[in-house]
């Protein structure tokens, strides 16, 4: 039977000449020939390795010979190498028993020997496999170490880029909120004035330093005038044709929403940005900046606009209200009741217009003399403010004197108002006290609906507030009939009749004014108010209002029964001669209104 080996690595070589040997030994090949066999067999093997590829090894034995056959895998045409050794056969002479002995020692040693190089090529093998297999685990390490570095460098790389993003985004979001609440500031500031000139002033004072080192404010003069009264640079004339904003500088600014125009002549040094002052017909007029420092940040000038669109928007509303005020003014004073007189009786009366918000309007006063000779004085307060208070005001007073000509008591007067009220403005109420001085009847009557109590001072001083019941509020939908009150009048009396915002204050109610009012009123000494009502009057306002903010109007009629006169016991009349009593008005209004009148006999 044949036995075949694939020999390509010096293992191989030595397992099979191993096997030659045992084959050999089992066929019974005598040593000697064995030892042969082996030599020859590995000197072939030698050169077989040295030539390189893969050869094959086939042993056949048979019943004379072991035929070893060498060959080429696969054939390359060169013809096999082959040996043959005798299997069991007499010997040709005799032999020694020594020569036998030490062939078959050299034969084992021979085979111990090779059995030895294959356990130690086995070994090597081993350790060769062992070491590449560390080498390939090192070279693994080595990568993923080498892998491991590139990682950490390129996450080290994308936190500090994330950091730097980070306090980028710190820094434009800090700069976002610190534009944001100066704006609302700003806006603030700008909107709590509804005085145009006072929003002038404070632009300035808000851009400089921060966000402009100069600032000049251009107001058209009634929104009309677009020719400039002193040279003004040629960005803030064409602002002003276009209501666009302009920049002016040698470079092209890349601002949002602004054009570039060429360097200003009368500034050619000096960037400018022009801007116009927005309202909704037409600009106001042009703001005019240069930067902080070489040119404005985009989102600077972005919160510029939207600044000056605001400041346009406070303007615009600031004339309105001058403008609303004004007329509201006109009519009010065209409506100022020049007082009347009869004899023994002064009048002085004072109205100073609100100078803190748009409340001019509400308040107002009237006296005059029915068809039966008695004298009406009346003051009265109009809910809501403004110009439409204020016509309304009129209408009660050219309603009041109407029915003062059909007669009537002072709390039918105020019935009727009330109806005319309701059916006239359904929304819209006021308050009144009217007081009625009867010619011959030392008796004073009156009547309220919704209004203050008058106070009332007698000749010795003493002060009593007149707070009979009054009626409710005139126009209120409630169906009333207004009752009349009557109280005493001896000469040297003084009635004060006045509005709430002469007494009444938002953080203490309106009692402690009132009480302050009849304190006042009582410190005059009776010969004070004889000689000089109109200053009485005065100095009656002054302590009164020094703690007030003036947002509503005010209105104090003083009606004094002169004390010097010789009074007869039926009173007041015709009859009665001597001095005549006088009346002066006076009032301001934001400084602009300071005017008397006066009447008597």
């Amino acid at each position: 039977m044949t036995r075949t080996w694939e020999i390509s690595t010096v293992t191989d070589a030595a397992r099979a000449r191993i096997a030659t040997a045992r084959v050999a030994a089992d066929c019974g090949v005598p040593p000697l020939e064995r030892t042969r066999l082996a030599a020859a067999l590995g000197t072939r093997l030698r050169r077989c390795l040295a030539e390189g590829g893969v050869w094959r090894l086939a042993l056949t034995p048979d019943d004379k010979t072991l035929r070893v056959e060498l060959t080429s895998s696969p054939a390359d045409g060169e013809p096999p190498w082959l040996i043959t050794a005798p299997c069991p056969e007499p010997a040709a002479g005799p032999v020694s028993d020594s020569v036998a002995d030490d062939a078959a020692v050299v034969s084992e040693a021979l085979l111990g020997a090779d059995e030895d190089a294959a356990a130690v090529l086995d070994r090597l093998v081993e350790q060769e496999e062992l070491v590449a297999f560390h080498r390939e685990e090192l070279h693994q390490t080595n990568q993923g170490v080498l892998a491991l570095h590139a990682e950490l460098d390129a996450a080290g790389r994308a936190q500090r880029e994330a950091f730097a993003a980070e306090r980028a985004a710190r820094r434009e979001a800090e700069a976002a909120r610190r534009r944001l609440t100066f704006l609302a500031d700003a806006s603030a500031a700008l909107t709590a004035s509804l005085d145009h000139e006072e929003i002038v002033r404070r632009l300035p004072d808000l851009l400089v330093p921060e966000y402009a080192r100069t600032v000049d404010v251009w107001l058209f003069d009634g929104g009309e005038d677009r020719g400039p009264s002193v040279p003004r640079p040629a960005a803030a004339v064409l602002a002003a044709r276009t209501g666009r904003a302009q920049y002016a500088a040698a470079e092209p600014g890349g601002l949002p929403g602004v054009d570039d125009q060429p360097p200003s002549a009368l500034l050619p040094d000096r960037p400018l940005l022009c801007v116009p002052l927005p309202s909704r017909s037409a600009p106001l007029g042009v703001l005019t900046l240069t930067p902080p420092g070489e040119r404005w940040d985009p989102d600077d000038a972005v919160m510029l606009l939207e600044l000056t669109r605001r400041a346009g928007g406070a303007l615009e509303n600031a004339r309105r209200f001058e403008h609303n005020q004004d007329i509201a003014e006109t009519l009010q004073r065209a409506l100022l009741t020049e007082l009347p007189a009869l004899p023994g009786l002064r009048l002085a009366a004072r109205y100073l217009p609100a100078t803190y918000g748009l409340n001019i309007g509400g308040d107002w006063y009237d006296a005059f003399r029915q068809p039966d000779g008695s004298l009406i004085t009346v003051i009265g307060d109009v809910t809501g403010h403004g110009l439409h208070a204020a016509v309304m005001m009129s209408q009660l007073r050219t309603a009041l004197r109407a029915y003062a000509v059909d007669g009537g008591t002072p709390g039918e007067l105020l019935t009727r108002l009330h109806t005319f009220l309701h059916h006239l403005q359904p929304d819209l109420y006021a308050t009144a006290v009217i007081a009625r001085f009867q010619p011959g009847e030392p008796v004073l009557t009156w009547a309220a609906a919704g209004h203050p109590p008058p106070v009332l001072r007698g000749p010795d001083g003493r002060v009593r507030t007149l707070d009979a019941k009054p009626g409710a509020m005139l126009g209120i939908p409630l169906h009333q009939e207004i009752s009349d009150h009557t109280v005493p009048l001896e000469p040297g009396s003084t009635l004060a009749l006045y509005t709430d915002g002469l007494v009444e204050r938002r953080a203490q109610g309106i009692d402690p004014g009132i009480e302050r009012l009849s304190a006042a009123l009582g410190a005059f000494r009776a010969d004070e108010l004889d000689a000089d009502l109109d200053g009485s009057a005065e100095r009656i306002l002054e302590p009164m209002l020094s703690d007030s903010e003036r947002d509503d109007d005010v209105c104090l009629l003083l009606c004094h029964l002169d004390g010097r006169l010789d009074v007869p016991p039926d009173g007041l009349g015709g009859r009665l001669g001597g001095r005549l009593g006088g009346s002066r008005l006076g009032g301001r209004v934001d400084g602009r209104l300071d005017g008397r009148m006066a009447a008597g006999s």
